[in-house]
């Protein structure tokens, strides 16, 4: 499966900075597409849809034809009571890419086809990636071990592998992805996009706090503990962050329930607090503008990729 052709409008790099909770914003994802790849952000990091459609009006006005396209993430569970105000919002102005959470339902994938829109929807096992396909999905991101915020358990090798028995759109792969020779093993993989994350905290242009991006810097991927203790689905968090708030990482609590009309707030104050990484934090040293970001990467998938065909050619 080859990149949609509206999403190769100012691609320079098969990249898509992901979507995360109260770190990305306007300003990160404007530097992400200006640099060629796609930028993107959750709606709920806007606290009213207003606010929502506020930052797509400014996005929109700082974009261009040469720019790369941006999209936006729904969390589409029922006990978001945002969804429809949102998703109408997002069909006004017709947002090139819509990523889909906590559920793939089809009448926001048509809603969003019907302006001509793509949904790729977020997946962490095989079974969510069958519900998505039914869906109609343009794209499945799989979300496999070591991923920073809600990953999964599953090897990307895997994953990827059995998906792809079924599925024949595109397939972005997340997890532990930091630089240019990850993306060049994704596309070795079978990926159409790696799905980058905790590399893109730890950039000028993002809202996380200082703090939260020294100790990116800091930590290795043993400070990494997956638990559904804090949003109530499982998820990747550093084990300095939950020392720092008073948690145990070796005796957290029990699940709690997920509910995002009643428990917003306290999830807002929860992950303000307790900050999410992935596995690859290890490789992570430095807090570059987007564009100087990008640039390396780039330049190091170029090398990687070159590399790897001059290897097989004096091979063969």
């Amino acid at each position: 499966m080859a990149i949609p052709a509206t999403l190769q409008q100012g691609l320079k790099l098969p990249v898509i900075a992901a979507p995360m909770f109260l770190v990305s914003g306007p300003e990160l994802v404007i530097g992400a597409c200006k640099s060629g790849v796609i930028g993107t952000f959750p709606a709920l990091n806007q606290r009213t849809t207003e606010g929502y459609s506020q930052w797509l009006d400014e996005i929109k006005a700082a974009l261009g034809p040469e720019d790369a396209q941006y999209g936006v993430n729904l969390i589409v569970h029922n006990t978001n009571p945002r969804v429809m105000a949102d998703l109408a919002v997002t069909v006004e102005h017709k947002v090139p890419l819509v990523i889909t959470s906590l559920g793939a339902v089809k009448d926001v994938v048509d809603a969003v086809h019907g302006y001509g829109g793509l949904v790729f929807h977020d997946v962490t096992t095989v079974r969510h990636a069958q519900k998505a396909a039914q869906a109609g999905v343009d794209g499945l991101i799989l979300v496999c071990a070591g991923a920073g915020g809600h990953a999964g358990t599953w090897s990307p090798f895997a994953l990827l592998n059995e998906v792809r028995q079924f599925y024949d759109g595109c397939i972005i792969l997340s997890g532990c992805m930091s630089s240019g020779r990850d993306i060049a093993t994704a596309m070795m993989l079978g990926a159409d996009f790696a799905y980058l994350g905790t590399r893109f905290i730890n950039t000028a242009e993002s809202m996380a706090p200082g703090e939260y991006k020294q100790m990116i810097d800091e930590a290795h991927a043993a400070d990494i503990v997956y638990t559904p203790a804090i949003s109530g689905i499982p998820a990747n968090f550093m084990s300095q962050s939950l020392i720092a708030n008073g948690l145990d990482p070796k005796s957290l609590p029990e699940k709690t329930k997920v509910d995002l009309g009643k428990e917003l707030d306290h999830e807002v104050k929860a992950w303000k607090a307790v900050w999410s990484a992935g596995q690859g934090v290890g490789s992570i040293d430095d807090q570059p503008p987007v564009a100087e970001l990008v640039a390396r990467l780039k330049r190091e998938f170029d090398e990687a990729s070159s590399a790897y065909a001059k290897k097989w050619v004096a091979a063969g």
